[in-house]
């Protein structure tokens, strides 16, 4: 008993630190982005934490973790609305639910993760996106697309079945690559920011607050203590102090890289490439963040900094606008992380290997086709971009009639 008290304690101080992620999230879009679009990133975000825990409790849990069947397809499975927990004979809580968290901490722990995924999204189509057809993706992709995908591993699915299983320790595929390959489609079919490419050539697009940015990178940082740390899924002392040494190693080896690689292709020390490099490197040790020596885990992170320069640029060159680089960082890295499960670390192998790249398969094209049919209809029906007059004043007006900073003006462009 006292075991389980000192694990669900961990498990909730977890939680806690996965929520505070989400005002990382906020500083970091709102930090890169421009002043005029500021309450409207800041209510998406909102939006999404408070809708992703309700929609997870409706549907989101028992469809992420619905007891497959013996000899079932592991690919969908629903174990019905709202949440029962278990009970034991004299209607108490049952304990003996897992050793390491009650029933109510593994669902608010989950909860925490689904919404991270829609918020991967909004950073991709920040300054232009219509927020009505925003949140209407944002339930149906929280709601239904992410804990089935998050099924098929984590719920016991067909991927945690195969001959050698998947393996993603804390989502490196499950919560960012499928957050990724969402915010890939939703660039693609939103199209860029008026002013983003001028004769083919990307132009800078400043944000409006770099040390808002900054702070927001070092609370996901310290968040993802809680996102990797938490998904020991006890407070299993050897395990929980491993996984934090190699999700800080590769967070510093990732920033690091990308601004040594950053400087010598641009020739100037570039802060945000920096900040991205820091997240690429988080986003590279998820998948196998408990499978790594610390050696591993400087490799991993820094080969992930080293993607993010050349992928930020792969994205302007295909004239893809992402203010914030998520697609760089959460699909890009999301990939490699999951991939480097079987090119390092303790399940480093050939099977290994084949079971990530079918994981990552899957997982894209499942993503890649919802999110395309939620976002086409959404635009052929009701548009999902706004007009030209309101992308140029500002959305904050338009969309809130709120200024987030009333009495104070930047010049504008």
């Amino acid at each position: 008993m006292e075991l389980l008290t000192i694990n669900n304690v961990w498990m909730m101080i977890c939680t806690a630190l996965v929520f505070f992620m989400h005002l990382g999230f906020s500083l970091l879009e709102i930090g890169l982005t421009r002043q005029k679009n500021t309450i409207n990133i800041l209510f998406k975000n909102i939006f999404i934490i408070t809708i992703g825990l309700l929609l997870y409790c409706l549907v989101g849990f028992n469809l992420m973790y619905p007891g497959f069947a013996e000899g079932s397809s592991g690919i969908f499975g629903f174990a019905g609305f709202g949440l029962s927990s278990p009970l034991t004979v004299e209607g108490a809580l049952d304990l003996t639910y897992n050793e390491g968290y009650t029933y109510w901490t593994d669902f608010l722990f989950q909860g925490m993760f689904a919404a991270t995924a829609a918020t991967i999204v909004s950073g991709a189509v920040a300054e232009r996106v219509k927020i009505v057809p925003f949140m209407i993706f944002t339930v149906i992709y929280v709601g239904i697309v992410y804990p089935i995908a998050g099924s098929w591993k984590w719920g016991g699915g067909f991927l945690q079945t195969l001959e050698t299983p998947f393996y993603d320790f804390a989502g490196s595929t499950l919560v960012h690559s499928v957050g990724g390959w969402a915010a890939l489609v939703a660039v693609w079919l939103l199209g860029s920011r008026i002013g983003k490419f001028k004769d083919g050539k990307p132009q800078a697009i400043p944000g409006h607050n770099i040390p808002l940015a900054t702070a927001g990178v070092l609370i996901l940082w310290l968040g993802w203590f809680g996102f990797n740390g938490g998904s020991v899924l006890s407070a299993d002392p050897g395990l929980t102090s491993l996984t934090l040494v190699t999700t800080c190693l590769a967070a510093a080896a990732g920033g690091v890289v990308a601004m040594l690689v950053s400087t010598a292709m641009y020739k100037n020390l570039d802060l945000t490439m920096f900040l991205n490099g820091i997240l690429g490197g988080l986003v590279g040790i998820t998948a196998g963040a408990d499978q790594m020596s610390p050696t591993d885990a400087i490799l991993i992170g820094a080969i992930a900094g080293a993607i993010i320069v050349f992928a930020v640029r792969f994205v302007d060159k295909l004239k893809l606008d992402d203010p914030v680089g998520a697609i760089a960082v959460h699909l890009v890295c999301g990939i490699w992380g999951t991939l480097a499960v079987g090119i390092f670390g303790e399940l480093a192998g050939m099977d290994q290997f084949v079971s990530q790249l079918i994981g990552v398969g899957s997982y894209a094209v499942f993503c890649v086709v919802t999110s395309f049919i939620i976002l086409f209809i959404l635009k052929k029906t009701m548009g999902i971009r706004v007009s030209e007059k309101e992308e140029l004043e500002g959305l904050d007006g338009h969309e809130h009639g709120m200024d987030a900073y009333p009495d104070f003006r930047l010049n504008e462009q």
